[in-house]
């Protein structure tokens, strides 16, 4: 895999939809019989005694924190953080959202730290840097509280003694994607990375790699800042005007798809190289029906904020957690020009 050193050369709303209402709460009720079926027995439960003898907590009283390495105002990680606000009102329970400024893994650690020593009845974290948070993920534990992973960490969460992790198996979706890109005949495609270092947006590139080599291609990763939209535009036409090998394109989330959707038209190559990308926004949306984008991939963030909120509750309750040891997959899903139009109005309530 090619790295690239390329130069500059030059949003939650309120109301939800009454039918996404009525199918979460279905979804909790349907979870429940899940949970009750196939966890471990209530005298597992470290924070709550026997479930035989009853919740010792009125979930009035029940306070989780979530700490994860995205803003609640970056679009992604809007729609996270309406997950658990909704979870947390329709389950009557309490949810504080914290989250780092800059992608600090040592801010994130000290957040982490003191949302432990707060001692909520559970934890809700996201794990880009294993090596990074592990510690302090690991003090959680072994203090006694409940922690589910999500977003991030998929690969690790079973070391760290976290219960379970939720959310999209990232090397897949990188493969799938690189499989996408060469079935329309790219052979050498930029992986363009908004946080080099983030393991999870790393194993995107390296199953893009390894889809593109499966078919003769190579890949090359495109470092770009994910708070300098401007220059990630540059960035991403520089590396085209620099390489005309490159003909397919996979950015790792809509802050990188959106900058190079502009690159693209101003070099007046919109809809001519093949491109995907993670991660959905009404501009994304846009560019699927209008044919700039091939194709993008919906991990359906907010179950990743709603779905912990209610494992933990439920744990809390009963002692029991799905999962297996393995991941619970929000994704990916793939959307393209012919479902991009259904999904429209749902992102535009925050909701995918």
């Amino acid at each position: 895999m090619q790295i690239l050193a390329v130069e500059a050369q030059d949003d939650p709303l309120t109301t939800r939809r009454a039918g996404v209402a009525g199918m979460m709460r279905t979804a909790i009720v349907l979870l429940t019989l899940l949970l009750a079926a196939c966890g471990p027995g209530a005298e597992e439960d470290p924070r709550t005694g026997s479930a035989s003898d009853g919740p010792s907590l009125d979930r009035s009283d029940i306070r989780f924190v979530a700490v994860t390495h995205g803003v609640a105002a970056d679009p992604f990680w809007s729609v996270v953080a309406n997950g658990m606000n909704d979870a947390a009102r329709e389950l009557g329970v309490r949810v504080d959202y914290q989250a780092i400024t800059t992608f600090d893994m040592v801010a994130m650690s000290n957040l982490i730290e003191a949302s432990v020593a707060s001692r909520p009845h559970g934890l809700v974290v996201s794990v880009p840097d294993v090596d990074a948070l592990g510690p302090s993920i690991q003090a959680a534990v072994a203090s006694g509280i409940p922690v589910i992973s999500i977003n991030s960490g998929g690969h690790a969460f079973q070391a760290l003694g976290v219960l379970a992790h939720v959310g999209q198996p990232e090397y897949e979706g990188g493969y799938q994607s690189g499989q996408r890109l060469a079935a329309a005949g790219a052979r050498h495609a930029l992986c363009v990375n908004h946080e080099v270092g983030n393991v999870a947006l790393d194993l995107r590139c390296q199953g893009l790699e390894d889809a593109m080599a499966d078919r003769g291609g190579e890949v090359s990763v495109l470092a770009v800042e994910l708070a300098d939209p401007e220059d990630a535009r540059q960035r991403v036409r520089g590396a085209l005007l620099t390489d005309p090998s490159i003909d397919g394109i996979l950015t790792l989330a809509t802050s990188g798809a959106e900058p190079t959707l502009q690159a693209l038209r101003e070099l007046e190559r919109s809809g001519e190289i093949p491109f995907g990308t993670f991660d959905l926004s009404p501009e994304v949306l846009e560019s699927l029906m209008d044919g700039a984008l091939a194709f993008a991939l919906d991990q359906q963030q907010y179950l990743q904020g709603y779905l912990p909120i209610v494992l933990l509750t439920k744990y809390l309750e009963t002692g029991t957690i799905p999962g297996g040891g393995r991941t619970i997959p929000t994704g990916p899903r793939f959307i393209t020009a012919e479902t991009a139009e259904e999904v429209m109005s749902l992102t535009e309530e925050g909701v995918r």
